[in-house]
């Protein structure tokens, strides 16, 4: 049967099929209450004639007497509730497609009691939209949701300024805001953000450009979201198939169904099945009762293994040469999400990708304050908080952290007699302070000889010889912050005074020692573990040790104080400013990082945890780089380390 022609010589089979071929956005707007977010999206969908005729009379007639035309958030609000109170409670779906591209637009609440409900409406999200009204600047529920989405990895956020037509289009308003959202978001990991000035009312920047705008300079809203990158995003070298049915329909076939959630599935394919560890490899991959040479994610296909091997639902089928981590102690950040407080030893389901198991909340770590980021001691989550907890489950559970893959760093806590959902778990790519010092005691434990055994010095006999006390002066703060330069001047101080003085600079242990590693959590914490370890041989031969190392987290300084011993190590905090370390910085490494070139550099898309208790602060934006040796010079004096 011949296909239907349209005048200009395309087909409807042409025409369905390129529509088929666009690729889809998924992105949520979310915000503080009243910032506009269900009129931006009602005037995007207006201005774009994506509404229906019969959607838009309901909503002018429900539109309020002596207001606008046309309240645009009508078109969005669904529940009775939200349309009495005015806000947003549920999480509020709408598709819509333009000639580039299909969406589908979460609407998310903007009040701190439904943030659970934004948790949902973010954790399949590509890119999310913070709204800010531009008269009450950066909120703190601004603060949360931005946490909220770098923690979900969503990568790109359109920071959307609204209800510039009530600031009288002021620039100097949409700087102050830009630059305030920029210092916050240099402590989260989100590689990229644009800033869009808009009157969802107006409709100013939302389809069309703004007249009244003309120092914005940037797209508008929509052709913004039209064309920005997200192929890239998508994981597709780590191949991981989570099993979710075996089909054996007869004694001639055994099956393996499921979705392939990242990376590619190809045909004679070396695998391992986990959590067993078999072997095998890939005979088929069946899609749609036809043979297929590969799929990639997000495909569901049907597998057959060469090798006659025990697999069942919720076991993982990866590369050979490329497993997850296999464990049954899994580190994550929570989002709790019900009335009844999280405690420690609580017993729930876990469902990760298709396994469910038992496990136990072993430990709370800590939860985040999202105002600062900074770290609380707690012995509880209670609804809405986010905290870093310890899971325990009774089999080894495969994953990947979720900063490297959302559909194996991920999971859900369901409660065993409700059987409501109660939390939602993304593991955290580093190891705990525990695992490190675990992995350090095993390797000593490993030996049948320590090496102070085999020394036939006796203990302090070097440190005696070279008549001095042992210490590590631990120089931490961000890049370009002034340790490295602070590091050799007080070598060079305490090199004066004659003391037997060795410095381990951040950049030379990354070329040697830590050239085998990249810049992940786990690697940082590697970094970090064997800098301590060699600081530590050093310090048993009697020398003092200067470190100058980013080492941007709480954990991984506790695992530098466990390994060298707190009473023999000096923790001095570099405290500049980023805007100053950037300023500081000849070789563009913040420059790089601003606009993509390079991820992971602390401070712009990675997180830097300051020190809460330092045993000295050197505001190094303000004193030179003399005037801190002093200051370090004179602890050490006052800690017996030159003598009194």
């Amino acid at each position: 049967m011949s296909s239907v022609a349209r005048a200009d010589g395309r087909s409807i089979h042409d025409l369905v099929e390129r529509y088929e071929e666009r690729d889809l956005l998924r992105f949520l707007t979310c915000g503080s209450v009243d910032d506009g977010k269900s009129t931006l999206i009602g005037r995007l969908l207006h201005d774009s004639n994506l509404v229906y005729e019969d959607q838009l009379a309901a909503a002018k007639r429900a539109t309020k007497p002596g207001g606008e035309e046309i309240d645009y958030s009508l078109l969005l609000d669904g529940l009775d509730a939200e349309r009495e109170q005015g806000i947003t409670i549920d999480v509020a779906y709408r598709y819509f497609s333009t000639a580039k591209r299909k969406f589908i637009i979460a609407d998310t609440p903007g009040h701190e009691q439904y943030t659970r409900n934004m948790v949902t409406g973010a954790s399949n999200c590509d890119l999310a939209i913070i709204l800010i009204d531009a008269r009450k600047g950066v909120l703190r529920q601004t603060r949360r949701h931005m946490f909220i989405a770098s923690l979900l990895g969503i990568r790109h956020l359109v920071v959307a300024v609204n209800k510039m037509d009530l600031v009288g289009y002021d620039e100097q308003t949409f700087e102050r805001i830009r630059h305030s959202v920029s210092d916050f978001a240099a402590k989260l990991q989100i590689s990229d953000m644009e800033f869009i000035p808009l009157s969802a009312l107006k409709g100013d920047n939302v389809v069309h450009r703004s007249e009244a705008m003309p120092w914005y300079q940037g797209p508008p809203l929509l052709p913004f979201l039209e064309t920005v990158h997200i192929a890239s995003d998508r994981n597709l070298i780590d191949m991981r198939f989570p099993v979710q049915y075996v089909l054996r329909p007869n004694a001639d076939f055994r099956g393996y169904c499921g979705s392939v959630v990242s990376g590619v599935v190809r045909k004679g394919q070396d695998v391992v099945v986990l959590p067993s560890g078999r072997r095998a490899k890939i005979r088929s991959v069946l899609s749609d009762d036809s043979e297929v040479d590969e799929a990639p994610a997000p495909m569901s296909v049907t597998i057959t293994l060469t090798e006659e091997v025990d697999v069942s639902r919720g076991d993982m089928i990866v590369p050979e040469n490329n497993n997850p981590h296999l464990s049954q102690h899994l580190e994550a950040m929570l989002v709790w999400m019900t009335d009844e407080p999280l405690k420690p030893d609580s017993a729930f389901i876990v469902k990760h990708t298709t396994m469910e198991s038992p496990a136990v909340v072993s430990d709370i770590r800590y939860r985040i304050n999202v105002d600062d980021l900074h770290r609380q001691e707690t012995g509880s989550l209670e609804l809405n908080e986010i905290g870093r907890i310890r899971l325990e489950v009774p089999r080894p559970v495969a994953y990947d952290a979720y900063v490297r893959n959302r559909q194996t760093g991920s999971f859900i806590l369901i409660d065993r007699i409700s059987n409501a959902t109660v939390a939602a778990g993304m593991i955290v790519d580093r190891e705990s302070v525990e695992d490190s010092l675990e992995h350090r005691r095993s390797v000593d434990a490993g030996s049948n000889l320590r090496e102070e055994d085999r020394s036939l010095i006796p203990e302090g006999a070097k440190a005696q010889r070279l008549a001095q006390e042992p210490v590590v002066v631990w120089l931490t703060g961000l890049p370009r912050s002034g340790k490295s330069s602070i590091a050799w001047a007080l070598e060079a101080e305490l090199f004066g005074l004659g003391r037997h003085v060795a410095v381990l600079d951040g950049e030379r242990i990354r070329r040697t020692i830590s050239a085998d590693l990249g810049f992940s959590h786990a690697d940082r914490m590697e970094n970090v573990r064997r800098t301590a370890e060699l600081a530590r041989e050093l310090l048993r031969q009697g020398m003092q040790v200067i470190v100058a190392l980013v080492s941007q987290s709480e954990d991984q300084r506790a695992v530098a104080r466990e390994i060298i011993g707190g009473d023999r190590l000096i923790e001095v905090f570099c405290d500049a400013p980023l805007e100053v370390c950037e300023a500081r910085d000849t070789a563009g490494l913040y420059a790089r990082a601003r606009t993509g070139e390079i991820t992971n550099v602390t401070g712009i898309n990675f997180p830097y945890e300051a020190p809460a208790r330092a045993d000295l602060t050197l505001p190094t934006d303000q004193w030179d780089v003399d005037r801190s040796v002093e200051a370090v010079v004179e602890v050490l004096r006052e800690r017996g380390f030159l003598g009194r």
